[in-house]
């Protein structure tokens, strides 16, 4: 066995252990989950059929969930572009700058849209103008990072030879680099998009808009038609969503063409839509807002609760990241093992386009539906504790998986495995031997994201009592003890940045 055999063994037989050690620690029980699974049938049953004349209350605070949606991602990527040029190291500009834009960017990344929304209600009162200020900025954190990696990967003759030219740095960006990152740039924003009606669905349970408040309501009711029928208009959201950005990302490589007329006609549509949304949101609501009430949240985020810390219980700093951690290891672990065999079927390169539509429609629908909501549903099954975290990470994560697990099976290199098939060799065989080596690097670095998206993710599944540190995270800033909201901060950056560490480490090894 040569030595990076070795190697290779050693760390997958490290990383069951680890698993093995985190499904432990987070209670997983699947016996428990198949003898109370009578609960979740009797959910689901209830939903079907959805309460028909329920859509018209439900409209009004979908399209501000759209709207949120529509402006914070055109805001946020747009303020993205002068971040990432202060960011990207090619450019000029001082050393220390790039590096504190570069924290600030990395420190706003750690935190989910959810708790971006709360802490805006603190400055911009309740309602949609907080929501969407919160999405802004957790569009333009990622889009940020996003786009300096992109800058700095980027060809830098053109903008060197500009430069040499006598252009400033701005033009020779605008000419030089912007073209060559802008696909990228689009593909990034559409992506982003999508996801983002997602956040905002669920943003009205911290008072920032949207239709959240109104879907948390009626789950807490158990009006679960009711329910089924909010969800059914997420889904058509997120369906139509998904179309469009796939017709709209096919443009953007090229794929596809409109003609001239016709790009002018889509970027005038795009520019409406966004001056719509934009015009019509809710002014905010600073009547609640006071100089003193931002001395006090500031001075109290200044001076962490140091005994938080190194408090050895289950509500130290310490216990709460590890929980979080193990949560999000499991549930995405679980959730690709699902992906997969999901992801083949709704190829159309080796199943029937009725069929590959139908798991793709299905996939879509498992999408559509916020993690908070399944988190709320198999809270009613399992009841409360970090194996509902799991379980709810895990449904989420099949979602996100199996369409970037799909994008990598339809983008495969077929010729050495339909060579292999003429030959008789098995189709179990080829797969193995032609597809699953382009596919690994590709299903990993996916797993990768998803595994960083659902740390921030499990910090916030507390709200539904999932376990994590989202529960003391959230209650403490509802109850102004900005002391242990800032040391619950900082352990979430530290978690943050520790996974984006290894995530990177890993990337740079597939490379």
């Amino acid at each position: 066995m040569s030595r990076r055999t070795s190697r290779r063994c050693l760390t997958l037989a490290a990383f069951a252990l680890v698993f093995l050690w985190a499904a432990w620690f987070t209670g997983c029980d699947l016996g428990a989950m198949w003898s109370r699974r009578g609960h979740l049938t009797d959910i689901v049953s209830q939903m079907v059929p959805p309460d028909w004349s329920f859509a018209g209350k439900a409209l009004p605070l979908l399209w501000s969930t759209v709207q949120m949606s529509v402006t914070g991602t055109f805001l946020g990527a747009a303020l993205a572009i002068p971040a990432a040029m202060v960011c990207a190291a090619p450019l000029p500009g001082p050393a220390v700058l790039k590096k504190a834009v570069r924290f600030c960017i990395q420190v706003l990344r750690s935190f989910p849209a959810l708790i971006l929304a709360l802490l805006a209600t603190f400055f911009l009162g309740i309602g949609s103008f907080a929501g969407t200020a919160a999405i802004t900025v957790y569009t333009f954190a990622i889009m940020a990072r996003l786009t300096y990696e992109d800058i700095e990967s980027a060809p830098q003759g053109p903008y060197l030879a500009l430069r040499t030219m006598g252009a400033s740095p701005v033009r020779a960006f605008a000419r030089g680099i912007f073209p060559e990152i802008l696909p990228a740039y689009l593909t990034n924003g559409l992506y982003l998009l999508e996801g983002n009606v997602r956040h905002s669905s669920i943003l009205g349970y911290v008072g920032a808009g949207g239709i959240g408040l109104l879907l948390n309501e009626k789950v807490s009711w158990r009006e679960y038609d009711r329910v089924g029928m909010i969800l059914l208009l997420l889904f058509v959201i997120v369906y139509g969503m998904e179309h469009l950005s796939a017709f709209l990302t096919a443009l953007v490589q090229h794929e596809r063409s409109l003609g001239r007329n016709g790009g002018r006609l889509l970027a005038a549509a795009a520019a409406a839509l966004f001056v719509v949304c934009t015009l019509t949101l809710p002014p905010p609501d600073l009547s609640r807002t006071s100089l003193q009430m931002v001395q006090n949240l500031f001075a109290g985020l200044l001076q962490p609760d140091w005994e938080l810390f190194f408090r050895p219980d289950s509500s130290g700093l310490a216990y709460l990241l590890l929980e979080t951690a193990a949560i999000a290891l499991v549930g995405t672990c679980a959730g690709a093992v699902f992906a997969v065999p999901l992801a083949f079927l709704g190829s159309s390169r080796f199943f029937p386009a009725p069929v590959a539509w139908l798991f793709r429609t299905v996939v879509t629908a498992i999408r559509s539906v916020p993690f908070l909501i399944y988190g709320l549903i198999f809270i009613r099954v399992c009841g409360p504790g970090s194996f509902t975290g799991v379980l709810t990470l895990a449904v989420c994560s099949v979602g996100l998986l199996c369409k970037r697990f799909t994008e990598a099976i339809d983008a495969l290199d077929l010729r050495a495995y339909h060579a292999l098939e003429s030959m008789g060799t098995g189709k179990l065989a080829c797969l193995r031997h032609v597809a699953l080596p382009q596919l690994a690097p590709r299903f990993f670095s996916a797993w990768l994201y998803r595994f960083d998206v659902n740390i921030r993710e499990a910090s916030v599944l507390g709200l539904a009592g999932a376990g994590g540190i989202g529960a003391p995270l959230i209650l403490a800033m509802n109850q102004y003890a900005w002391h242990e909201v800032s040391t619950l901060a900082l352990g979430m950056i530290a978690l943050s940045w520790l996974v984006d560490v290894i995530s990177g480490r890993c990337r740079r090894r597939m490379a």
